[in-house]
């Protein structure tokens, strides 16, 4: 997978996402910038987890509070609230993946687009 060589945050909807995950202490947040890459879905992709359903419920929650504070979106469609073990947020153009650990694991999301730009961030204590 390529790391990006240009800075993180390019998109204002992206970075009010990454806030949003960062908030409440969304673990290993990934960008994969999907934009230069034929017949995808979506520009961008944003995935991160959580260590339980609770947080994963949190997690969105502050996700759709900041898109809607910075860039005044809201998902224009969302899945797996009512479970937790992942959760999809969809403004068209960026999709939030925000997983509970296991099922990230189990999926493997991260690892299908291996020829994306790739940027991660810390994960806040």
């Amino acid at each position: 997978m390529k790391e990006a060589h240009r800075p993180p945050h390019t998109n204002p909807l992206v970075a009010a996402v990454v806030q949003g995950m960062q908030e409440v202490k969304a673990k290993d947040i990934v960008h994969l910038d999907l934009s230069e890459l034929p017949n995808t879905v979506c520009d961008h992709f944003v995935i991160c987890h959580g260590d339980s359903s609770t947080q994963v419920e949190a997690i969105a929650r502050s996700v759709e509070k900041f898109t809607i504070q910075k860039v005044h979106e809201k998902p224009w469609h969302t899945e797996g609230k009512e479970n937790a073990g992942w959760v999809l947020l969809d403004y068209v153009d960026v999709v939030v993946h925000i997983f509970r650990h296991d099922m990230r694991d189990f999926y493997g999301l991260d690892q299908l687009w291996a020829d994306a730009l790739r940027n991660t961030y810390e994960n806040v204590a």
